[in-house]
């Protein structure tokens, strides 16, 4: 019960020929062999192009201090 027979596979690419057609079917493939062919190609171009530089440091690397207001959070707290 849980195979399928050669004759199940004929039916099933019988039916898919009729759905999508000769003309379809082979267009669509052609169409994925195109975007496999530019992935690959963008790809290598990918590969060629020399590494980024990186971003130049700020003069002023001093550290800020930012304080948080925490009044509300004990407001929250007391109403609970």
């Amino acid at each position: 019960m849980g195979g399928l027979s050669l004759w199940h596979w004929l039916i099933v690419g019988i039916v898919l020929l009729l759905l999508f057609g000769k003309g379809r079917f082979s267009d669509m493939m052609g169409d994925v062999a195109k975007g496999i062919k530019s992935f690959k190609k963008g790809m290598t171009e990918d590969e060629e192009a020399p590494p980024p530089q990186p971003q130049p440091r700020l003069k002023d690397e001093s550290i800020v201090d930012v304080t948080t207001d925490r009044s509300r959070d004990r407001d929250t707290a007391e109403r609970s």
